[in-house]
């Protein structure tokens, strides 16, 4: 258990002073406006001036606003994309008449990038609010389905098989069998859904948002408030951070048979 501790103290010591090497390094670059030729760092803000930022930004009374709407939409946006990806991944891994009925027009919509939906989401929806919301759903909805459909299709078939023999129905070997079996691999899709839902996020808001970080960032650039730009993505990154540990404290809690101890703890 000491040992166990100590690993892990040792493990946040070397993770600590790596972020505090980078914010040195960025902090230095910045100070003495280093100029490599191919990249500048003239006049990009340093940590300081980011942190100068934050604390004017947790005065205003915008903060609240601009971070609620963010996460509202997000999360919205996110739990449609459970519901629809895992309930389109379990069908598509369990039955191969859904597979050839849903499979070629998913595939055919998969690759088309975020960023291009944001138009015809404004002609769809008739709010921006709404737009941005579905967004969001189509960030995180591929890779939730992709990975629901791994982890059905790589259920050991024999634990299928004892099920049936020892009499279990549908709703039993679904319940008791597959999406235990699935699980790991849907957890991982649900993390990488919560990351690709604030990045998509985040571009829909920079071009038609009124709040949120997305527009706090792309107002921040059109006023030339170089450190608010930082702060933005500083933003962004710890809330996409957060949501994502967050959602893999969740699914090692579920799955304990498949994480590690340490990782549950």
């Amino acid at each position: 258990m000491a040992q166990s501790f100590e690993s892990a103290y040792g493990r946040w010591i070397v993770r600590a002073i790596s972020v505090a090497v980078c914010l040195l390094a960025w902090q230095a670059a910045s100070r003495f406006r280093v100029d490599l030729g191919i990249i500048t760092f003239a006049n990009v803000p340093g940590p300081t001036d980011v942190l100068f930022a934050a604390i004017a930004f947790a005065k205003s009374p915008k903060v609240f606003a601009h971070i609620a709407t963010s996460l509202t939409r997000v999360f919205a946006g996110y739990a449609i994309a459970v519901v629809v990806g895992i309930g389109l991944g379990l069908a598509i891994g369990k039955s191969r008449r859904a597979a050839d009925l849903l499979s070629p027009p998913l595939e055919l919509l998969r690759p088309i990038p975020a960023v291009a939906w944001i138009p015809l989401a404004v002609l769809m929806f008739p709010s921006s609010e709404l737009s941005m919301i579905f967004i969001t759903f189509i960030g995180a909805v591929f890779p939730i389905l992709l990975n629901t459909v791994h982890g059905v299709e790589n259920v050991d078939p024999r634990l299928i098989a004892s099920a049936r023999s020892l009499g279990g129905t549908r709703q039993a070997i679904l319940w008791e069998v597959i999406l235990p079996g699935a699980a790991p691999s849907i957890v991982t899709g649900l993390a990488v859904g919560m990351g690709t839902s604030w990045f998509c996020l985040i571009t829909a808001e920079m071009i038609s948002g009124q709040f949120g970080i997305g527009y706090f960032t792309w107002e921040s650039y059109t006023l030339q408030n170089y450190a608010d730009i930082v702060l933005g993505m500083v933003l962004i990154g710890m809330l996409g951070m957060g949501s994502s540990y967050l959602l893999r404290r969740i699914g090692a809690a579920l799955t304990p048979w498949h994480t590690p101890e340490e990782l549950r703890r």
